[in-house]
């Protein structure tokens, strides 16, 4: 049970109003984040306007900052910009959605010059704009905004999305354009594409860059931005439609044998019963010979002929795909779709198949993905030698799970990371050698019998005579 000392709502109500807030003064003392929040608050308590005018003047104070957004500024910044978001959302557009839908605009249209003073390598800053862009289609359809002028309000943000903040804008924005909007949109991007851009004599172009085939000017790349805006825009209206021609229609010939692109035209047939069409846009593809064809092709492949009631070439294709990249997943899939027992059978078919493999770390790493120590201690200890102590994050989770119950096996697999860090004088992961090697010296008290393998000691007297004079390294380890 919880003592009067922790802390919860009800033991801090217990102190009294003015003692907390004397408490929220204290806190807040040389914190711009909290004395924000509780003006918010403060607003709410007056009126849903209060709060939108501190949130209008919010905005424009970081619009106009000059301040740069390093790495440590980033989730402060982020805490400031869903505090806004949320306001908006939560507090005023349920008591006046109009006034929210303004508000919302202008947070989106604060990302440019926030984006242009910012050094976010994490991508959470944008995950705030693409929610604030889903609660503006649902905000939207509460204010109901005229079609014609939310069309065109789409039409511009879209024409200038240079950070993609407005990414899925057309999606979210459906329900509140109804058809008619959604026409009037794909109206105005089919004008737009039929403009011509302004081409200016050679001398007065500018060269931005060099590529094989010459000189590319400014207004290449902006035509060529324009192009693919468009595409985007008119397959995403497309979508939202069921529309799957208008949307096949979109993607250039050319492009249509690439196999990411033929999955999705795929995934689309097959969402609307035409699954034969499905199968002739993935024959498009180049298979013969290919071991690098995605997984989302493959899924697509696989569907469509499910579609079709084609079940056993689609496990024959399962197996297929296994073979050529020990996907977990489609053997698990295959497994799924076999009667009782035989599911056993084809399952050890598949360790021997994947114990046999040319690439022994991949097929470590499909025993680790399908949690088989056994499986991965007796690859381990058959092909010691092939393993790639370079491949430190699948080696490190080998020898963590191999450690409880097969120690010969995570011992090999941590000599195998020690010995590739000296024999190629990686300084930098020296530490990790060294820790790695007092794992060994912990598991050789477990062994018993090292087999073939050599014993501790004598494993580091071997290392000491190879790599006696990587001080740094044996500094660490005294």
């Amino acid at each position: 049970m919880a003592t009067k000392t922790t802390l919860n709502a009800k033991n801090l109500e217990a102190l009294g109003t003015q003692r907390l807030a004397e408490l929220l003064i204290e806190i807040s003392t040389g914190s711009a984040a909290h004395k924000r929040r509780l003006r918010m608050e403060l607003a709410g308590h007056q009126s849903s306007a209060e709060v939108a005018r501190q949130v209008r003047k919010r905005l424009s104070s970081i619009a106009r900052a000059k301040t740069f957004i390093n790495w440590r500024k980033v989730k402060a910044t982020k805490t400031d910009l869903e505090t806004q978001r949320k306001t908006i959302a939560d507090t005023i557009a349920p008591d006046d959605p109009a006034e929210a839908f303004e508000l919302i605009w202008q947070f989106l249209a604060i990302a440019d010059p926030l984006f242009e003073r910012s050094d976010d390598g994490s991508c959470s800053l944008i995950q705030s704009f693409h929610q604030a862009v889903a609660d503006a289609g649902i905000i939207a359809k509460a204010a109901k905004i005229d079609a014609a002028v939310l069309a065109e309000k789409v039409f511009k943000a879209l024409q200038d999305n240079a950070y993609g903040q407005f990414d899925g804008l057309i999606t979210a924005m459906a329900p509140a354009l109804g058809n008619e909007g959604l026409e009037r949109l794909k109206t105005t991007f089919v004008t737009w594409s039929k403009e011509a851009i302004e081409k200016l004599a050679r001398k007065d172009r500018h060269v931005i860059g060099w590529s094989s085939a010459g000189a590319i000017y400014d207004g290449d790349v902006y035509a060529s931005g324009q192009d693919l805006t468009i595409r985007i825009a008119l397959q995403e209206i497309a979508d939202t439609q069921n529309d799957v021609d208008a949307y096949i229609a979109q993607q250039p010939e050319e492009t249509r044998s690439a196999p990411m692109v033929a999955a999705d035209i795929a995934k689309r047939l097959i969402s609307a019963g035409r699954a034969e069409e499905a199968v002739k846009a993935l024959d498009r593809v180049e298979v013969k010979g290919r071991m690098d064809l995605p997984f989302k092709w493959e899924l697509a492949r696989i569907e469509a002929l499910e579609a079709l009631e084609r079940n056993e070439e689609a496990q024959d294709f399962r197996w297929k795909c296994f073979e050529q990249s020990l996907n977990d997943e489609h053997l698990r899939a295959y497994l799924r779709r076999l009667p009782d027992f035989d599911d056993i059978e084809a399952e050890e078919k598949a360790f021997a198949f994947v114990q046999a493999f040319p690439d022994a770390n991949r097929a470590l790493t499909f025993f680790l993905r399908w949690a088989s120590p056994a499986e991965a201690a007796k690859l381990v200890t058959k092909r010691a030698t092939e393993l790639d102590g370079d491949l430190y994050e699948v080696m490190t989770a080998a020898a963590e799970t191999l450690s409880a119950k097969h120690p010969v096996a995570a011992t090999i697999v941590l000599r195998s990371m020690i010995d590739f860090t000296l024999e190629s004088g990686r300084s930098s992961r020296y530490k990790h050698a060294a820790r790695h090697l007092a794992e060994c010296r912990s598991l050789a008290n477990r062994i018993e019998d090292f087999g073939d393998l050599r014993s501790h000691e004598a494993y580091v007297i071997d290392l000491q005579h190879r790599h006696g004079r990587k001080s740094g390294f044996w500094g660490i380890m005294r």
